[in-house]
Parts: structure tokens; sequence; C-alpha cells
């Protein structure tokens, strides 16, 4: 399942770096296009020329070409890949990944990453072992890197052989199965997301919005694209990409994202409502900027559309319709209650008082809730939310069918 795939192969400085050549060979074999990342140190146990010449591709190590001063876009390297793939990853690396450490090309690489990235852990037992290393494996899990670990070899410790980078062979045959499992889940499925806030003109330079970063919508979209579905992304003003696979709408106001969730459903399977919509706009927008007065300015304002709503009273028997609420207090009770007037099929629960979760952060805790059930998850970062989340509607897909 690799063919066509766009692999970008970080390499670390590792003894078992030469083993990269292997995993290109094996990568190329399967029908993958690969790109080489190398770090500085990397380079002192394999040329870049042996990589190159596998590859067919100049290997990227500086941030500037040495000879014309080309800039080597690490975000746009982001966006090409399918995956990415750290192999080998020393402990140097593995720190500098969980911890923001953009020091060289490899990890400003991988902080731009929309794909899913695979590490494999190159290093002597005591530094694997040692609790620090084990921390930042841990921290490089929660934000839904796969960490690919030899499988024999252990002792009663459970540790022995763990620091030795897994065979070329069973690291490619990993990136297979991952693309074989779920690739073809949502295949010809078309998937309307909204994702982000809105914003409510008052005048032409202030508006009424909200905190929203668009992240979990946007990491849904991701997931839903990566399961083959055909999808929609209706987003407000956020500073966020996307990968070339989906189709994205730019939209601002509460007004306009509800014109394009209205016209696009009715040839949707599934549409999950994320974005955090304006409930209120005001009643009259002036013409000019409000000049600052000595009495206080009062503001008038009217309800928005209810997106949520609309949709529920569209939908047929063959669609899903996925909603979110996030709550500030009695989270279950108003969120039942939001699934059963607006007509969904089940709707995501999140909180305001779950911190480091919710707006403008990279993690999320959620409760899936439907009509007779409510499943809590834990604190996650919000791509292995998105999992959940649309392993649940592909579970509902199923069983319509």
């Amino acid at each position: 399942m690799l063919k066509g795939k766009k692999i970008v192969l970080g390499i670390t400085g590792s003894i078992a770096a030469y083993k990269a050549c292997l995993i290109i060979r094996g990568l190329i074999k399967k029908g993958a296009e690969v790109q080489t990342v190398i770090t500085p140190a990397g380079k002192e146990f394999i040329t870049p020329i042996t990589l190159s010449a596998l590859t067919h591709k100049p290997v990227i190590s500086e941030f500037f070409s040495q000879r014309d001063g080309t800039w080597n876009s690490h975000v746009d390297i982001g966006l090409w890949a399918d995956a990415m793939l750290i192999a080998p990853c020393t402990a140097s690396t593995l720190g500098k990944m969980a911890n923001g450490i953009a020091d060289n090309m490899l990890i400003t690489t991988y902080l731009s990453m929309k794909a899913p990235v695979f590490i494999a852990p190159a290093m002597d037992l005591d530094m694997y072992a040692h609790p620090s290393t084990q921390r930042n494996m841990d921290t490089l899990r929660s934000y839904g890197n796969i960490i690919i670990e030899p499988q024999s070899g252990f002792l009663a410790s459970g540790l022995e052989g763990k620091g030795r980078m897994e065979e070329p062979e069973q690291i490619v045959a990993a990136l297979d199965r991952f693309f074989e499992e779920d690739k073809e889940q949502l295949k010809d499925r078309h998937v309307l997301i909204t994702a982000g806030p809105t914003y409510e003109k008052i005048d032409p330079v202030r508006f009424i919005g909200n905190y929203s970063s668009g992240k979990m919508g946007f990491a849904l979209a991701e997931e839903c694209a990566r399961r083959g579905a055909k999808v929609t992304l209706v987003s407000g003003p956020v500073a966020l990409s996307c990968s070339p696979a989906i189709r994205r709408i730019d939209v601002e106001s509460c007004e306009q994202m509800h014109q394009q969730a209205v016209s696009l459903f009715g040839n949707c399977d599934a549409a999950i409502l994320c974005a955090a919509v304006a409930d209120f706009k005001p009643e009259q927008v002036a013409d000019s900027k409000i000049k600052r007065g000595k009495d206080e300015l009062a503001l008038r304002l009217s309800p928005t559309h209810d997106i949520a709503k609309a949709l529920g009273k569209m939908k047929n028997e063959r669609q899903i319709l996925v909603g979110f609420a996030l709550e500030t207090d009695n989270e279950e009770t108003n969120a039942k209650g939001k699934l059963e007037r607006k007509n969904l099929d089940f709707i995501v629960l999140n909180s305001t008082r779950n911190k480091g979760t919710t707006f403008q952060s990279d993690d999320n805790q959620i409760t899936i809730i439907d009509k007779h059930n409510m499943r809590p998850f834990g604190k996650k970062s919000k791509k292995e939310v998105a999992k959940d989340i649309i392993d649940e509607l592909y579970a509902r897909m199923a069983a319509n069918e």
C-alpha cells in the first residue's frame, strides 16, 4: 500500500545510519517516493551522495543550499509528505523533537509535518532505558507519533535489545501496514467538516469572535483524508494549512459558513460540525470605524444561523451528522439537549474545565455521546482525538450498510 506514497526519511547521527540505504531500497521497491533529510551529525556516518543516488533526489540538510542560497522550505516538505520516518533516531533527536528544539532542518521539518510520523529509535540500552529517554518517547507518543521498536530480544528487564534500531524490512513493513489498514475505510465517502471561529463584524475593523484556532477541525479533515474520504473543509479565519487532498473553502461569518454548509450537505455522506460559530451578531454594522465617545456604546445583538439545526432538518437516513459541544458547566446535560434538539447522530463534548484543552491548545479531552451511551476519553493530542472521532464515524457508516 506504499505505491505512490511520498515519504520523508529523516536520518540522524547514529551508527545505524547505514541501514537507511536498506530502508530507502525497501520503500522504493514498494513504489514509494523518498525524500531524505539528514542532520549534520548524520552526514558523519553516511554521505549525502549515496542517499541521493538511491532516491534520485537531492538530500536536504541545511536551511539554505550551499551552492545558490536557495531556501529549503520545511513547510513545503511537511505538506508534500504522506508520512515522515525518522530512522535511525538518536536520543538527542528524540529530546529535541519532544521539546521543540528546532536547531536543524530535520527538526523544523518534523515540527511542520502534517502527515503521520514514525520514529525508529537507535541507541545503546543504557541510553534507551534512561528515564529522560522514556519520558521523551511517552511525550512523542502523546503527540500522535508512532514509535517502531524491535519486537524480539527481551530479558527479565523487558529492555534487552530495545535500544537497537528495528531491522529495515520490519520498518518498511510497519509503514506498509499503516497505509493498508484503513486507507480504504472512507473511500468514495464525502465528508463535510466545519472548523475554526466565525467573525461577526461590528465595523470595518472590529468584530465579535472567539478563541478557536481550528486545530481540532483541521485534524479531523486530515484524518478523514488519510482514510480515503473526499473532504470538504469549510474554515473560518485561522492561521493553519491543510494537505492538497482536502478541498478548502475559507469563510469569515456565520452567514457565509451557513450558506456553504447548506449547499454542500446534500451531496455528503457525513458532516462534522467542529466550528466554533458565533451565536450572535450585531444587528447593525457601521460603515466606518466607530470612534471613542464620552458615552457608553451599546450594541444590540441578534441570533446567527443555527447551522447544526439546519442540517439536522435536512439530514436523511443515510447521512450522519456529528456536532460539538463546548461547555463550561452542566456539560453532559447541555450536550444531550443539543444532541436531541439538532437531530445529531452523536455529539463530541469537551469542557473548559479541563485545563490545557479546547481553544488554541494542541490537546483535547472529549466524551462521545449518543442517545444511548457516553464514552469518555483521556487527554490526548488533537491528532489522536481525531482518530477516536473518525473511528466512531466509520463504525456508524459501516453499521448503516
